[in-house]
């Protein structure tokens, strides 16, 4: 995998009794593979917000990590089979939010990797719903195919 990729990040929620909220950002990213653990680095800007909140995601077979610093501060854990805390800071308060991994899948291919997790989140000990994480990391010059066709974002 080249270091210049597009990230296709995919986060789903499933609430019960609501219909499932899907939330859907590609963005280019850097990414590298150091100790058999592989690194995702981008930056992200809220709407109404001018400051940038740099992330880093850092996979393994069982596990993923987000650290999130800027105008969003945390750092999730997700480990197969673990429920982890943590505080989730944002410009309008702090939130303890509990993450309970159930999976952790990655596949890798030459030109692809894909990552998905499956997960229960809380907020203040109440559980909030049943949530999915979708990642792909595919090379920057060779896009990544939307499913319209041929079309392809890079």
């Amino acid at each position: 995998m080249t270091k210049e990729v597009l990230l296709s990040l995919k986060g789903l929620q499933m609430e019960i009794g609501e219909e499932t909220q899907a939330l859907e950002t590609i963005t280019p990213a850097d990414y590298y593979e150091r100790n058999g653990k592989h690194y995702v680095i981008y930056e992200e800007m809220m709407e109404g917000f001018t400051d940038v909140t740099k992330n880093r995601i850092k996979f393994s077979d069982s596990s993923l990590e987000v650290y999130k610093k800027g105008l969003i501060n945390v750092h999730m854990v997700f480990e197969e089979n673990k429920k982890n805390m943590t505080s989730y800071m944002t410009p309008y308060g702090t939130i303890l939010i509990g993450i309970d991994t159930e999976s952790v899948l990655v596949e890798e291919k030459e030109n692809q990797i894909r990552v998905e997790v499956d997960y229960a989140l809380e907020a203040n000990y109440q559980h909030l719903a049943d949530c999915r994480i979708e990642m792909e990391l595919r090379p920057r010059e060779e896009g990544i195919n939307l499913g319209y066709g041929s079309q392809t974002l890079s």
